[in-house]
């Protein structure tokens, strides 16, 4: 190759020199080739000035390459470098073939495995492209595709957009018409999906509707989807259940052929027939326009024949377009054909490609005539002559696809009311669980505090008596109670249905059994006597080991050993010490804390407030008669618009302190009032 290389440089060389020195007889001096060889650009006029081969004139006649004889032998040698260049490639070629062919079975295996590599991956490309699903195939003989759509078309309407360009009327490269249902937006480059369903009893469809609104896109994207899914390939839509068709046939466009002699009816007739043989049971079968290109009368009877055989002798399935009124009635009058049809909007006088299951629809030509510029007299000529009876069904149809997409409207404005009224509920229980772990957590903190200040002022308490031997027993009964209290906080707090004992934090437990009278004195009737709750008392009657004890206007049965005999002087460190034990219980109760009934109100009042306010005071009412134990409460709200009751009727129903809750009996306010049941 460097041989060849140098060739060409020595001739381009040598060609250069002669052009300089005959440069009146050159066009231009550029050395050009012309068969492989080089040559020089000569002037026709002037071809007897430069003495060689000719090997062609230019377009205009004007140049004639010529070929000079200096360079004829170079140019021969130039061209025995190439055949060896070539012998040696092909030598080399042979020789790594033959060193090849010993692994000619793995090669063979890498180049499938590479070219399912390469399937695999340019499915993935195209699923992350076009949005695709991996279709479900089913084996029950049931198409259904939502929002699906035609690749190629997408693929148009996608490079439009970006091109920023309006679409066109007409046929696109893939044969595709721009503006077809399916397909796109009058508004955007948008692709509008489509949505169908055929079952194993319904099988027919029957498109109709208007002229360039998208009946065919229908069809062709449900045959192309059709052959994806059973090839292995994801599918354009959001869902897609496809049987495992053993044919998918269709009968599509115009094939009229002069040569063939075929007319558009003949060659649709010839191509249905054709159809007819092949078919398969499962089947697609996809007709277009149906019966088009004869008499309408005979058109339609043929069309309802046609798409009757494929449906009752070779159970297909079949998506027909058409025109006809015959076909629409054939599908109104069958329970087991689908009606459907392209939207046509009257106001805008545009298709907007939807297509509408469950309704015939008007062809609507004259008014598709006036926006492809047919002239207004011709449209109003057209108006007159059209047949009043044909008039009225096309207005009646007109009528009922505007009711219908009247009704669409209404219900898909229902169905973002019921999207947004979903969220804000769905907003609604987020905010009552989070209001409910505050609530938890709120108790919980004042548990703990609550046990945080017994511990604080009883400590402060034992520390102020001078008696060691009861201030040692003090300890002891504290301690006994911290744990008490800790335990009963801990199991309020895992389970917040159990109750928390009815005692207050400072006064209330019991201590530990076998506290003895540290002076061995006898205990008698008469005699003075300090209790376990650190009253002073008068035993009055003792009955075996359990003693009565009069304290202050009170009787209390108690254990002999919980009982200890002081003295005056003994008995007043006592009471001063109940009276610190009845200052610690007062603070107790300042908490939000609440733990005696007593005090718990079980009943609210809340005629007059508003929800806003109702709302904080039910709560905090309900969090009181819960840590109060109260079995049930009743909630005053009146009659009044039913609002403040229906806010606490709905509050109840997801409050944790709440078992169940009804309206209060007659003699308790009835309707105006709710008694809840509280979580025992």
């Amino acid at each position: 190759r460097r041989e060849i290389n140098n060739q060409r440089v020595r001739i381009t060389k040598s060609l250069e020199s002669l052009m300089r020195n005959n440069s009146g007889a050159i066009q231009d001096e550029i050395v050009t080739m012309r068969n492989e060889r080089f040559v020089v650009p000569v002037k026709a006029d002037f071809r007897g000035k430069v003495s060689g081969v000719a090997h062609g004139f230019s377009s205009s006649g004007a140049t004639v390459f010529v070929e000079p004889l200096e360079a004829i032998e170079a140019n021969n040698e130039l061209q025995n470098l190439k055949g060896k260049e070539e012998r040696e490639v092909a030598r080399i070629l042979f020789a790594l073939t033959e060193e090849l062919r010993q692994n000619l079975p793995a090669i063979e295996d890498a180049v499938k495995a590479v070219a399912e590599l390469d399937f695999i991956k340019a499915k993935a490309e195209f699923g992350r492209k076009f949005r695709a699903i991996v279709p479900e195939i089913t084996d029950d003989e049931t198409l259904d595709l939502v929002d699906a759509r035609h690749p190629l078309l997408e693929e148009n309407l996608r490079e439009q957009s970006q091109k920023n360009l309006k679409p066109q009327i007409g046929t696109d490269k893939h044969g595709l018409k721009d503006k077809l249902q399916g397909e796109e937006n009058p508004k955007s480059n948008e692709i509008v999906p489509v949505s169908f369903q055929l079952t194993k009893e319904k099988g027919v469809m029957i498109i109709s509707g208007a002229n360039a609104g998208g009946k065919t896109v229908v069809m062709k994207t449900a045959g192309l989807l059709s052959l994806m899914a059973i090839s292995g390939l994801p599918v354009p839509a959001s869902e897609a259940r496809i049987p495992f068709y053993s044919s998918v046939l269709a009968d599509i466009g115009d094939h009229q052929s002069l040569s063939a002699n075929l007319s558009t009816f003949s060659s649709h007739i010839s191509n249905i027939a054709g159809m007819m043989r092949e078919c398969q049971k499962p089947a697609l079968v996809l007709l277009d326009e149906v019966g088009t290109g004869t008499d309408p009368e005979e058109g339609s009877a043929l069309g309802v024949a046609i798409v009757d055989y494929f449906r009752r002798n070779c159970g297909a399935q079949v998506v027909a377009s058409t025109h006809y009124r015959g076909l629409k009635i054939y599908a109104a009058n069958d329970e087991n054909v689908i009606n459907a049809s392209v939207e046509f909007d009257e106001k805008t006088l545009q298709p907007t490609y939807r297509l509408l299951v469950g309704l015939a629809g008007a062809s609507s030509g004259i008014e598709i005539a006036r926006r492809f510029g047919i002239r207004d007299d011709v449209i109003e000529t057209a108006r007159q002559n059209l047949d009043v009876s044909a008039q009225e069904a096309e207005n009646y149809l007109h009528k009922l696809q505007s009711e219908t997409k009247l009704a669409e409207d209404l219900r898909t404005a229902l169905e973002e009311e019921r999207e947004t009224v979903a969220q804000k509920y769905a907003r609604l229980e987020i905010d009552a669980k989070k209001r409910d772990k505050e609530r938890q957590k709120q108790f919980e903190n004042e548990l703990v505090e609550a046990v945080n200040s017994f511990e604080r002022q009883s400590k402060a308490f034992v520390q102020t008596i001078e008696d060691k031997a009861l201030k040692v027993k003090l300890e002891k009964e504290r301690q006994t109670r911290k744990a008490e209290l800790n335990r009963a906080v801990l199991s309020k707090i895992q389970s917040p249905k159990s109750k928390i004992e009815n005692a207050s934090i400072a006064g209330s437990a019991t201590v530990a059994e076998g506290f003895q009278d540290s002076k061995n004195q006898t205990i008698s009737v008469g005699s003075r006597v300090l209790t376990n709750f650190g009253n002073v008392g008068i035993v009055e009657k003792i009955d075996k080991d359990i003693a009565e004890v009069l304290v202050g206007s009170m009787r209390l049965r108690e254990k002999m050993g919980n009982l200890q005999v002081v003295s005056v002087q003994e008995s007043v460190v006592a009471e001063n010490r109940l009276e610190r034990l009845e200052k610690l219980q007062k603070q107790a109760k300042n908490s939000n804390l609440r733990l005696d009934t007593e005090d718990a109100n079980a009943e609210l009042n809340l005629i007059g407030r508003t929800t806003a306010d109702a709302e904080y005071e039910v709560d905090r009412f309900l969090d009181e008669a819960y840590l109060a134990a109260l079995p049930s409460v009743r909630i005053i709200h009146g009659f009044g618009t039913g609002a403040l009751k229906n806010f606490i009727h709905h509050f109840l129903k997801g409050h944790p302190h709440i078992e169940r809750f009804a309206f209060a009996p007659p003699d308790q306010g009835g309707q105006g009032a709710t008694i809840a049941e509280l979580k025992q």
